[in-house]
């Protein structure tokens, strides 16, 4: 089965390591493609790319600031994404009640004098 393209939803958009960099920037507030360009270490078209990726997946929006594009955050769709990995959160408090448990007994038994070899 073929894997959906990357415009189809939030997902698949921020599935790409780049284009969550990219949303971590924008969380901070508006930026320019030259600050993410910089930022980002990586080309301008690149950016671009990624930036029409997000935007087409409502992820960001932009506005015309003269000759400059500002983007900024558009939260909004990773309210799905949210709520779905809200899901597996019991999974993992679960998990991480047994680790606590295991290591607190760990801990117990190394300064517990009695357990020691003379």
């Amino acid at each position: 089965m073929a894997r959906a393209a990357t415009t189809t939803d939030a997902f698949n958009a921020v599935a790409e390591p780049r284009r969550r960099q990219i949303l971590d920037l924008l969380a901070g507030g508006e930026r320019s493609v030259s600050e993410l360009v910089e930022l980002l270490g990586i080309a301008q078209p690149l950016v671009s790319k990624h930036l029409r990726v997000l935007r087409e997946v409502g992820l960001v929006t932009v506005r015309e600031a003269g000759r400059q594009r500002l983007y900024r955050l558009h939260g909004l769709p990773l309210r799905e994404i949210h709520d779905w990995v809200r899901g597996y959160a019991h999974l993992w408090e679960e998990r991480f009640t047994r680790l606590d448990t295991v290591l607190a007994e760990l801990v117990a038994e190394e300064s517990d004098p009695e357990e020691k070899d003379p």
